[in-house]
């Protein structure tokens, strides 16, 4: 492997007990086991008001949304593991979405953050098709503002019983599937930065 990638990973959720949060953790043990620097946050640290153009207008970005864009655009690949909320995403990462999209200063290139990143997307969900409903929307936000998304993703229904106490999926099938979805990212970002 060349140039080492950095990848970025978080969870569309905020809720302490998150399955998202589960599953994005095991993607990023696959790109570190491919060699990948990677960076695990929690939106619950970046808190966000409502995205409200007026508001942008009078103070600017919120610190929180500069935080965020500054974390995003100093890694090549993101890993987003999305609840499903009402068959989309959930307003916290369509929040965090918006917000990052924002120029934070005129002379920025539009949408930075996210133009030329490859990410991996994925979902854990109680119900039986593990947030699937919610990915295709992901896809089509991300593809649309910049973002390679690469084909491969997983959906993780019934996560209530998925999760083993240590975090890691019951199903070792499962497990390998989604280490592999963080090893892609690391290995296409890898490729591309040489």
């Amino acid at each position: 492997m060349g140039a080492i990638p950095k990848i970025l990973a978080f969870a569309g959720s905020t809720r302490k007990e998150s399955f998202n949060k589960k599953l994005v953790a095991v993607a990023v043990s696959g790109a570190r086991a491919a060699g990948a620097q990677t960076t695990l946050i929690d939106l619950r640290d970046y808190p966000l008001p409502l995205f409200d153009q007026d508001l942008e207008q009078e103070h600017g970005l919120p610190e929180n949304a500069v935080k965020l864009k500054e974390l995003m655009v100093a890694h090549d690949g993101l890993l987003i593991s999305s609840p499903e909320y009402n068959s989309s995403i959930s307003g916290v990462l369509k929040n965090a979405i918006d917000w990052v999209s924002r120029k934070g200063d005129p002379d920025e290139p539009g949408l930075a953050a996210f133009q030329g990143k490859v990410a991996a997307i994925m979902g854990a969900s109680p119900g039986g098709l593990g947030g699937m409903r919610g990915l295709v929307h992901l896809r089509s936000i991300l593809g649309n503002i910049g973002v390679l998304v690469i084909p491969s993703q997983k959906a993780i229904s019934k996560a209530f019983s998925a999760f083993a106490e240590d975090g890691s999926l019951v199903e070792s099938r499962q497990q390998r599937a989604v280490e592999a979805l963080g090893a892609e990212v690391a290995r296409i970002v890898s490729k591309l930065k040489d």
